[in-house]
């Protein structure tokens, strides 16, 4: 005869903890269910492309198209010989990437939407955004910065802290060159805790001299000589940042996706020449 089984009654503490456990574990998965849907995945979309570029997305590597889209975050994209790209991120910071450039997206994460945003140069949620420029030059023009977010680019010389709005930013192996048309930044040497801060009008140079040095800062008037030329890399930047805005918008499954939309025509009119000596006197 098998010997009785004695059960003994669950302790009230036990089965208070219990519960409080299940409701841990179901807040878990709702708040990742949450993360999920109010938290997007940022975009970037190629607004143009002249000549040949291509995409890294640790993935694969293929040519950058135009109105294509991507998730920038971890890829590396580069531009050939006498090519360059416009590139427009979800937080409305626009790239016009020069020749033999390659940029490195870091980090660029995005809090949800605000709703109802009818202000379409205020970045539409904060973000945080980190691209390294390895070699060659980009114009960087970007939307109002709201509270919170940051935006920095790296360069092998040093970092450059952006608050806004219209710059330039040529790199090589020894010497990186920021343009300051309009806003705000500051620009750290690599190796140096104090920060030099520009005002628009003015250029810094980076430089180092051997690997071993640290790198020393200089600042100085945008020289008239080349102020057309950075005037005009950064504008085409803002010509593509005006091309596109972007939209947060609920999938079937429940997540929350963001989606460019063109503001302007992807082809432009024809334009026609009418000859002086066709117009009647």
């Amino acid at each position: 005869m098998l010997p009785r089984m004695k059960f003994r009654p669950f302790s009230p503490v036990l089965c208070a903890l219990a519960v409080a456990l299940m409701s841990f574990g179901a807040a878990v998965v709702v708040s990742a269910q949450t993360a999920k849907k109010n938290n997007p995945t940022s975009k970037l979309f190629v607004a143009d492309v002249a000549g040949e570029s291509q995409i890294d997305t640790g993935v694969k590597i293929e040519p950058l198209i135009k109105n294509a889209v991507h998730s920038p975050e971890g890829s590396v994209i580069e531009t050939k010989a006498n090519s360059t790209d416009s590139l427009v991120l979800s937080n409305g910071t626009a790239l016009y990437v020069t020749a033999n450039t390659r940029l490195e997206v870091k980090r660029f994460l995005q809090e949800p939407f605000a709703p109802n945003r009818a202000d379409l140069d205020v970045e539409p949620s904060i973000s945080q955004t980190v691209i390294r420029l390895v070699r060659g030059g980009i114009g960087v023009c970007t939307s109002k910065l709201v509270a919170g977010s940051s935006l920095v680019f790296q360069t092998p010389q040093g970092t450059i802290n952006v608050r806004g709005r219209r710059m330039v930013i040529h790199a090589t192996e020894t010497e990186t060159k920021i343009t300051l048309i309009e806003g705000d930044i500051t620009v750290v040497p690599e190796g140096s805790a104090a920060g030099q801060t520009l005002t628009p009008g003015q250029q810094a140079i980076i430089r180092r001299e051997t690997p071993e040095a640290g790198a020393t800062v200089a600042v100085q008037s945008i020289p008239a000589e080349t102020a057309a030329t950075e005037d005009e890399t950064v504008s085409l930047a803002c010509i593509a940042r005006r091309t596109v805005y972007f939209e947060a918008v609920d999938r079937a499954d429940g997540s929350t996706d963001i989606v460019p939309v063109r503001t302007v025509p992807t082809t432009a009119p024809t334009q026609f020449t009418v000859s002086p000596a066709r117009i009647g006197g």
